[in-house]
């Protein structure tokens, strides 16, 4: 009983370092490019697009749907560097804890 007591409190203790870890993933800023650094986006820790920079050079008669294609791979790029900082900060946070293999969190 007292094992169920300890997990329920460590329960408890996470899920309020998953809300600040939540508040917190919106000042995380991951940067992915493409082209060689011709296209550069700038994400929030939650996915959010927070700039785009497109080389001067790109910008010519015929080029847009090369720069789509470049914006696209850059965003992709920075989304799956801020899931990798969310997930190392979770790691971080459920350290220690009994928690099933596979389960994802945040609930």
């Amino acid at each position: 009983m007292k094992d169920l007591l300890n997990i329920m409190k460590q329960a408890k203790e996470m899920q309020a370092k998953m809300a600040e870890m939540q508040e917190g993933l919106a000042q995380l800023e991951a940067e992915g490019t493409a082209g060689g650094g011709m296209v550069t986006v700038i994400l929030s820790g939650k996915g959010d697009l927070k700039s785009l920079r497109i080389d001067p050079s790109l910008i010519a008669e015929g080029e847009g749907e090369m720069i789509e294609d470049l914006i696209v791979a850059a965003h992709g790029d920075a989304k799956q560097k801020a899931e990798a900082l969310m997930a190392e900060k979770t790691r971080e946070l459920t350290a220690g804890l009994p928690i099933p293999p596979g389960m994802k969190l945040p609930f």
